[in-house]
């Protein structure tokens, strides 16, 4: 496939995971404003940032009065499993140039590792398959801005009881769904699941670190003792 062809279809294969991003994108800009933040601040952050949930801790975290390092620090902390996506995508960009690498890293967010992951694991020899990654990437990041300016544009028309637990839920329910019908990712998705409720109270949302490790080694553990007696 060419360079054009598999960009579009990184855009085809992200677009239905892009409905609870834009009800969250449209919840972000209205807080903003509801928090006294100008509507360039809300775009600025969405623009520089582009991370729904640190861009929310963020704001909060600011009104606050946090400490500087304080913020610093928690939205870190919550965007921790991009190491573990970084680290999954290394082996398909190691020989591309450090700009690219740069590039699809700002990109990188969960719709896009859920959809690019997959097409590159069967496409991984192809040359281009990375345009894929800048497809799914560049959609979330552009229906993330216009959404803002959607919700900006609405301001008080959007309620402010809108639940945000709610899209984020239904963000990474869309992300998963298609792997719950396997035994293997239906027993890690189970138990990262239950570590982060057992363990949500640990201070700096370190919850996300435990269940992601222990997702990570029961997934270690059924490719290389148990491969054969799952699958």
């Amino acid at each position: 496939m060419k360079r054009r062809q598999i960009f579009f279809q990184g855009i085809k294969d992200v677009l239905p995971l892009n409905i609870p991003v834009a009800l969250f994108g449209m919840f972000y800009s209205v807080l903003c404003i509801e928090l006294g933040f100008s509507a360039y601040f809300a775009m600025g952050t969405s623009l520089i940032i582009f991370a729904g949930g640190s861009q929310l801790i963020f704001i909060t975290l600011l009104t606050a009065g946090a400490v500087p390092w304080v913020i610093f620090g928690s939205v870190i902390m919550n965007n921790t499993r991009n190491f573990l996506y970084g680290a999954v995508f290394s082996k398909y960009i190691e020989k591309k140039s450090r700009i690219w690498k740069i590039v699809l890293s700002f990109f990188l967010t969960d719709q896009c590792f859920a959809v690019s992951n997959n097409y590159l694991k069967k496409n991984y020899k192809s040359k281009f398959a990375h345009y894929h990654m800048l497809g799914s990437g560049m959609t979330v990041w552009t229906i993330w801005q216009l959404s803002n300016l959607v919700g900006i544009w609405l301001g008080d028309i959007v309620s402010d009881q809108l639940s945000l637990n709610f899209f984020v839920a239904i963000t990474f329910l869309a992300l998963i769904a298609k792997d719950l019908g396997k035994l293997d990712h239906f027993l890690v998705i189970l138990l990262s699941a239950t570590c982060s409720l057992i363990f949500y109270n640990l201070p700096l949302k370190a919850y996300v670190i435990v269940a992601a490790i222990a997702g990570i080694s029961l997934a270690y553990l059924i490719n290389t003792k148990f491969k054969k007696l799952i699958r």
